[in-house]
């Protein structure tokens, strides 16, 4: 198996791995994003264009703030990152906000079941703590899921096992932090 980690760029952003189910990709996904954008699964066309929209915006204001995984050449795994306040909807979970001085990764998703439970989410989550370290950046959080292993945002295992801390608990998506 040969694993291959790259940055997350305006060109390569229509490879992310897709799916059979809503929203059938993280590049048609912009619920961190716009969110209060409606819901409409028939124009990934304009969210891939509102995708790319928000990219260019983050990697102008941040820099590298994203990662595709493949496997064997194939795309399997998607993460996302930049500071909280390009993720708006960070602000109303109920274990949030995110800490202002802090990376929030928005996604961090092995898409392909058979790919999961192999190690691949934990090298890219290696991937983005290396970067962000690189960078000079003192800590990153994540909402993670509780209870549910098929979520993009990864589940709560996942950040335990690389050294994240709950930082404020939720039945459902606690705020995880790794101070880098």
């Amino acid at each position: 198996m040969i694993v291959e980690i790259v940055s997350l760029t305006e060109n390569n952003l229509i490879e992310a791995p897709e799916w059979e189910e809503y929203p059938f990709s993280c590049k048609y996904c912009t619920y961190w994003e716009f969110p209060r954008e409606q819901k409409d699964s028939s124009k990934k066309e304009e969210t891939l264009a509102k995708k790319l929209e928000w990219l260019r915006s983050a990697r102008k204001a941040f820099g590298e703030c994203g990662k595709i995984m493949y496997v064997d050449g194939k795309p399997v795994g998607y993460a996302q990152y930049a500071p909280p306040k390009m993720f708006p909807l960070s602000a109303e979970y109920p274990s949030g906000p995110p800490s202002e001085d802090a990376v929030l990764i928005s996604c961090l998703f092995i898409a392909h079941k058979e790919y999961r439970g192999k190690g691949l989410g934990s090298l890219l989550l290696q991937s983005i703590v290396e970067d962000l370290k690189g960078r000079g950046v003192k800590a990153v959080e994540t909402f993670a899921r509780k209870n549910n292993t098929n979520n993009p945002s990864g589940p709560v295992e996942l950040y335990l096992k690389n050294g994240f801390m709950i930082f404020r608990d939720d039945p459902e998506f606690p705020l995880m932090k790794l101070e880098l």
